[in-house]
């Protein structure tokens, strides 16, 4: 299991498009995956569950990967936030 914080960098916040891209980016995983924010803590590869998380800019959001290919999800989570940074 791998934990990691990431920081919700694109200006507009983790609205649709950008969570849409999130989902299809961790369904490659077999690994699975929590994000939580706050007091709350959805399944990584649902639409629904990472939108009802309302990730402002700035908001911190934790990742929980676990599996086989845990520290893929990690890396690629490292490179979606990062791009996200540079996306409105």
């Amino acid at each position: 299991m791998i934990e990691r914080t990431f920081t919700v960098q694109n200006k507009m916040g983790l609205h649709a498009r950008p969570a849409a891209m999130l989902v299809q980016t961790l369904q490659k995983f077999d690994s699975q995956v929590r994000l939580r924010k706050d007091d709350q803590e959805v399944d990584g590869k649902s639409i629904m569950g990472i939108l009802t998380l309302t990730a402002e800019y700035g908001s911190a959001l934790t990742v929980v990967a676990e599996g086989f290919d845990e520290q893929g999800v990690i890396d690629a989570l490292d490179r979606f936030f990062t791009q996200q940074a540079h996306e409105e």
